[in-house]
């Protein structure tokens, strides 16, 4: 199950997706957390000191691998080079799968241990000196999205990706590649104005998306966001001590978060696991392929924008092929 955690700045999107995880890791569930976000905060929030943080490997320094092992015998991929964000999977391609070991975890994911519980961390890197006035930071996000068009997940396996804020998830096809999407909202205007523009832009792409009202903190906060955003309130979370902890540095036993808390997060893996039934693999290499094209005709130069097409394998993204790709357990 691939999940998302999209909000606007500073709504508590990591805090929430990072507490998710770890309510995850804890019923023995395999867990793949990808910090997808400009500002690289998911590591601290597993508990990273900033010197670990810092030294996690950044997928997009190591996209030549990544398109290299994806690429693998597919036909219609000349070279690793020719391999974009959105260039979806065809015969003789590799894909990853959630428990396996592969180079590209070896490459780039790092074992995160939470109370015991290990998960895998990836994340793109953060904006560098080197990428200031030539480089868009989705760049960086592309190696995120190339993963998720090649990945095989199943009930019971969760993908958990830190997004970044507001409605920059719309810059690339990304935004259609996950099962359910959490959009944290505060119970003020800007907080439910976010909410609003996503769900606009994602309206005709069959995005099931849910909201998590953030920083509640008593019965108007709740009548607000329930006004708002009516019934895509899925829960709301209020103050937490074990958070405070977290964020001074110095996080308690998972076990010891608060109850109330705690039920929150179980009703957020009940939503998650509800969508499976929902999957559409038809649906979903339809806008792989959509996104490709898309990406092919905005090229200027029309050969290359024509090679790009080209790598698409109809046979495999509209056959039985794609549906046993997107569907299949690991």
């Amino acid at each position: 199950m691939k999940i998302a955690f999209v909000g606007k700045g500073g709504s508590g999107k990591t805090t929430l997706s990072s507490l998710f995880i770890r309510h995850l890791a804890a019923t023995g569930a395999p867990v793949i957390a990808v910090d997808a976000d400009i500002n690289q905060h998911l590591g601290p929030a597993l508990g990273l000191d900033e010197g670990r943080a810092a030294e996690l490997p950044a997928l997009g320094e190591r996209l030549p691998l990544i398109k290299e092992y994806l690429r693998g015998t597919n036909p219609r991929i000349a070279s690793a080079a020719e391999m974009i964000k959105t260039t979806p999977p065809g015969e003789g391609s590799r894909l990853l799968r959630v428990r396996e070991d592969n180079p590209v975890y070896e490459a780039c994911a790092r074992a995160v241990e939470l109370d015991g519980d290990i998960v895998r961390l990836m994340v793109t890197g953060p904006f560098t000196d080197a990428d200031l006035g030539v480089a868009c930071y989705h760049s960086k996000t592309g190696a995120v999205e190339l993963c998720l068009n090649h990945l095989v997940d199943g009930p019971g396996e969760y993908v958990v990706v830190d997004m970044t804020a507001g409605s920059d998830s719309f810059a690339s096809g990304m935004f259609t590649r996950f099962d359910m999407t959490f959009l944290v909202a505060e119970p003020t205007r800007k907080g439910v104005s976010v909410y609003r523009q996503y769900k606009e832009y994602a309206r005709d792409f069959g995005v099931v998306l849910k909201v998590v009202g953030n920083k509640v903190q008593g019965r108007d906060d709740l009548d607000f966001l329930r006004a708002e955003v009516g019934d895509d309130l899925v829960v709301t979370v209020g103050h937490s001590d074990w958070v405070r902890a977290l964020e001074k540095g110095r996080p308690p036993r998972f076990a010891l978060l608060e109850d109330v808390n705690r039920r929150a997060l179980h009703q957020l893996r009940t939503a998650v696991d509800a969508t499976y039934e929902l999957r559409d693999a038809e649906r979903y290499t339809r806008q792989m392929v959509h996104f490709h094209l898309k990406n092919a005709q905005s090229w200027g130069n029309e050969r290359t924008g024509a090679d790009l097409a080209a790598q698409i394998d109809p046979s495999f993204v509209l056959g039985e092929s794609a549906v046993a790709a997107t569907t299949a357990t690991a």
